[in-house]
């Protein structure tokens, strides 16, 4: 069975979201006891729907949710992982550079609410800051998983790499296309120079070969 990733899933179900979201966050907090779970969704959801998101949509949580359950058995914390993918992109403005920041400290605050213990919502922040540069220490086996489930659209099919970049340029739309091809361009040849883009045995196995082929094709493209 092939195991490319795919950049592209079927629409996302809000009903199987927030049960997703429901059992990863009693998972996280030990106990069905606590606030309940549905308002946090709701507000997660709502931000993932905003209009000008064209790639960071909820079909990009689907797609990192279940990449992170390929890799799951990888992870030290499993459940801070799913939490961490749920608020990676929770904030995401095109024209603003702290996304990250604060997608995790609305972390910090939701999940302190919500009932997580301290040192889960610490792990989650921190995860969630991580994918700022997609560079996890050696041995970071929860920001190995975060990082390669978010970047596994590298690997897609062909047809779906190609969507996922028109995506991209669609939230970009803002920048005038000669400045957008050029820094496109240098973000791809930073990947393109990175000794692995995956750091999982998995992602390493079974995305790095395509994912590589798909970024030297849209740098081509640029280039030319």
């Amino acid at each position: 069975m092939d195991d490319t990733a795919q950049a592209l899933p079927g629409s996302a179900d809000d009903g199987l979201l927030h049960r997703r979201w429901h059992d990863c966050l009693v998972a996280a907090r030990g106990s069905a006891a606590g606030p309940d779970p549905a308002p946090y969704a709701d507000n997660l959801l709502a931000r993932w729907a905003e209009p000008q998101r064209r790639y960071h949509t909820t079909a990009h949580l689907v797609a990192v949710l279940d990449h992170i359950d390929t890799l799951a058995g990888y992870a030290a914390d499993p459940d801070a992982v799913r939490l961490a993918a749920w608020f990676h992109d929770a904030v995401y403005r095109p024209d603003r550079s702290e996304n990250e920041e604060r997608s995790a400290a609305l972390a910090e605050r939701a999940l302190t609410e919500a009932g997580v213990p301290d040192g889960v919502t610490a792990e989650v922040a921190r995860l969630v800051r991580l994918t700022v540069t997609h560079d996890p220490a050696e041995g970071d086996t929860n920001g190995e998983v975060l990082c390669d489930a978010d970047l596994a659209v590298l690997a897609a099919a062909p047809r779906d790499y190609a969507t996922y970049a028109a995506q991209v340029r669609e939230e970009y739309g803002f920048v005038p296309d000669d400045a957008f091809r050029e820094g496109r361009a240098t973000v791809l040849s930073q990947l393109l120079g990175l000794p692995r883009l995956f750091r999982t045995p998995h992602g390493a196995e079974h995305w790095e070969p395509r994912a590589r082929q798909n970024l030297l094709t849209e740098w081509e493209l640029l280039s030319h």
